[in-house]
């Protein structure tokens, strides 16, 4: 069943103008993006030395390639200036609380790994393709109690996309009997073009999510094994198992874009 609710543009602007008036984007804009889990710097990506990038499992970049994802990563950080205050905004307004705003820009060793990663799994590949395809270089993870969560996704959702971010992903697992629970999304920011991603959670979702991140890390590793990958999604399948569905979670779709007619009834 498709659960369906609507934000009108004229309700989106006065909770805009409410949310300016008590400087809630203008904290966001002014909050500096902290250290990576790494404890990389601003200007770690200069002070690289030129002999590429090397990672666990067999995995490295050539100086070239290394240095391109360091380019990437300052356009990311140049992007988020922006989108931050967009999300902060909007989990404000829609009651949701922001999980691990410091943790918004992924790691430059965490990118790394994951373009060595498709370079080694698709040869001819090129780095340049591969950073085409990263959507989470920055990414958001707004929470909601289940008794919020349905109201309060879509409202966000509608509010992104009404600012003019592009949707291009919307990954609803809530109705899985296996594996991961929760609500991944793509968005493209209007300005920029800058990709990325906000994960829409409850507090037991995203509580699973954190028991199985080493559980997730290690299976995508290239060196581990069929056996032990699949003795890893046995016990991710047990942690997301026992995690409460919100009611009309599993319905909820993306939202209209702000250009495209609603639907006749």
């Amino acid at each position: 069943m498709t659960t369906t609710r609507t934000v009108t543009r004229a309700t989106i602007a006065a909770a805009l103008t409410t949310a300016l008036s008590a400087g809630i984007v203008s904290t966001a804009m002014a909050a500096p993006a902290g250290p990576d889990k790494t404890g990389t710097s601003r200007t770690a990506a200069a002070e690289q030395p030129e002999d590429g990038w090397t990672g666990q499992g067999g995995l490295s970049l050539s100086p070239a390639d290394n240095d391109r994802v360091d380019a990437y990563v300052e356009n990311a950080r140049r992007a988020e200036r922006s989108i931050s205050p967009q999300v902060r905004t909007a989990a404000w307004i829609s009651g949701a609380e922001v999980i691990g705003f410091d943790n918004r820009l992924k790691s430059p060793d965490s990118l790394k790994r994951k373009v060595a990663t498709s370079l080694k799994e698709h040869p001819g590949q090129s780095a340049e393709s591969a950073l085409a395809t990263l959507g989470d270089a920055v990414r958001y993870t707004l929470q909601w109690r289940d008794d919020q969560y349905s109201d309060g996704v879509a409202a966000a959702a509608q509010m992104l996309s009404s600012w003019g971010n592009d949707n291009t992903k919307w990954s609803n697992t809530w109705g899985r009997t296996q594996g991961y629970k929760g609500l991944n999304t793509g968005w493209r920011a209007p300005r920029s073009g800058q990709l990325f991603e906000v994960q829409f959670h409850t507090p037991a979702s995203k509580g699973a999510q954190e028991a199985t991140h080493k559980l997730y890390e290690e299976q995508r590793l290239p060196d581990t094994s069929p056996e032990r990958k699949r003795e890893l999604q046995e016990q991710q399948n047990a942690l997301f198992a026992a995690v409460p569905v919100p009611a009309g979670a599993d319905g909820l779709t993306a939202p209209l874009s702000p250009w495209e007619p609603a639907p006749m009834r």
